[in-house]
């Protein structure tokens, strides 16, 4: 298999990251008075795992080409009010397609703690 097309260098990776830090994590770390965390971490073997759940259950619904939108999200209870993730499947492969709320999100990824920064 070859490299996806949309595939950025490492160099790329770490300036978006840094901006990021620079901008977003500042006005949160100065808003809520702590840092918050930078990155969450899923296996491949959860990825590989819910976008067969998502291909698998589209096509039951007649989608034939999903894709997933990766909403960034807050806790709010007593365990945790730092960010997350959550992936949810959509009814087309177009960025404005539809999510499809027939099917479940993934969440429950782990975020990297302390906030490290994207370094190549």
């Amino acid at each position: 298999m070859s490299k996806p097309k949309n595939c950025i260098t490492p160099t790329e990776a770490k300036q978006l990251q840094e901006n990021w830090m620079d901008t977003r994590a500042l006005y949160i770390k100065n808003e809520t008075g702590s840092e918050d965390v930078s990155n969450v971490f899923y296996t491949v073997e959860e990825l590989e795992e819910y976008l067969t759940y998502v291909k698998n259950e589209s096509k039951k619904q007649g989608i034939d080409s999903p894709g997933i939108r990766i909403y960034f999200a807050a806790y709010n209870d007593s365990k945790s009010k730092k960010a997350t993730v959550f992936l949810a499947p959509t009814e087309g492969d177009a960025a404005s397609s539809n999510t499809n709320y027939k099917l479940d999100p993934l969440n429950k990824g782990v975020g990297g703690w302390p906030p490290a920064p994207y370094k190549n």
